[in-house]
């Protein structure tokens, strides 16, 4: 997948991802490689920036945790991040729709009679 398909929804991914419960870094991106069928390989360089913007925003906290005897950053949904999820999907359905609309058929609707 093209990088620059993702732009504008980097957030929405993240979010979503989170929505299941607390992750570590690492363990988000490969949740984001596996729903997307390997489709997504986010290198951390665009992952852990995009997770401090989103607790910048609120969207998102975090705190220190223990995972197989290291310390590693985890992250969880804070209730405004599930919002603007939920606002982040009702986005997405319109735009999708409307997308689907152009691309989705080849053929052009038939003219009205």
């Amino acid at each position: 997948m093209k990088a620059q398909a993702l732009h504008g929804h980097l957030d929405a991914l993240l979010l979503a991802v989170l929505e299941s419960g607390a992750m570590h870094g690492y363990a988000i991106i490969e949740a984001l490689k596996a729903r997307s069928g390997g489709s997504l390989d986010l290198p951390t360089g665009t992952v852990y920036p995009a997770l401090r913007r989103l607790e910048r925003a609120g969207w998102v906290s975090s705190d220190w945790s223990v995972v197989n005897g290291r310390q590693r950053r985890t992250y969880q949904l804070t209730a405004g991040g599930r919002r603007t999820l939920a606002g982040e999907r009702a986005s997405w359905q319109e735009f999708s729709a409307t997308v689907q609309a152009f691309l989705g058929d080849a053929r052009p609707p038939a003219a009205p009679a």
